[in-house]
């Protein structure tokens, strides 16, 4: 198999029934063959998310294991924008605020773009005002993506439109990941995470993920690597 077909699979993308097996069987796995009507058809756990699960999952235990307030899937509106933010963490009396959007792909670059601006637009509004907060001290918004080749190679084909939504350094984002709250002021950073090893990687530009080495090939791999048993 070629290489683009692999990515598109891995992507989420549709494939052949010889693809399929032959990449169970590269990786190890038994090839099973359900029918179902889909019309029928509900999600189980084996078809959740469990990477993104458990990257949030991860933020949030750590978040919470500093005594701080937080939040997953909240949801938000302003107007015609609605929307969930993936994992929020706050401090009332000091007025801070962590907004984590977590990336295990980037299927489409451009829709990720959309929600992500209007999120550092409307989002701490709409949250202070739920928390009878009139106006933040500090912002952090972070774009933390899986620590894949599968989704760094996607860094590196849109690099100027992720610098343009992450264009500051890491520091406000490490304050919040060591215990720390960040001093004043609004920030987006981009953020590697590998939820198997539970470790984390800053990168304060676009240009520190086009030479960062990958933890895993892609999402696949990982999931596999979480999955019980």
């Amino acid at each position: 198999m070629s290489a683009s077909a692999v990515q598109r699979i891995e992507a989420g993308g549709t494939g052949s029934l010889d693809a399929y097996a032959s990449l169970g069987a590269a990786l190890g796995l038994r090839t099973e063959l359900l029918f179902v009507d889909a019309r029928n058809q509900r999600p189980t756990r084996a078809q959740s998310d469990l990477v993104h699960a458990a990257m949030g999952e991860l933020e949030v235990r750590r978040m919470l294991g500093f005594g701080r307030l937080a939040g997953v899937d909240e949801p938000y509106q302003h107007f015609q924008f609605a929307g969930r933010a993936d994992v929020l963490a706050w401090s009332v009396d000091d007025r801070a605020l962590l907004h984590i959007e977590n990336r295990t792909r980037f299927p489409n670059v451009q829709e990720t773009a959309g929600a992500w601006n209007a999120k550092r637009q409307y989002l701490a509004a709409q949250i202070g005002e739920r928390l009878s907060i009139r106006r933040w001290r500090s912002v952090t918004h972070a774009m933390v993506g899986l620590w894949t080749r599968e989704l760094l190679e996607e860094v590196r084909l849109h690099r100027s439109t992720f610098q343009s939504m992450c264009p500051d350094d890491d520091s406000a984002f490490s304050d919040w990941w060591h215990g720390k709250l960040p001093p004043d002021g609004v920030s987006a950073t981009f953020v590697l995470l590998d939820p198997v090893a539970s470790s984390r990687r800053s990168i304060g530009h676009i240009n520190e993920a086009l030479s960062s080495r990958p933890r895993h090939r892609g999402y696949a791999e990982v999931a596999l690597r979480l999955r019980p048993g």
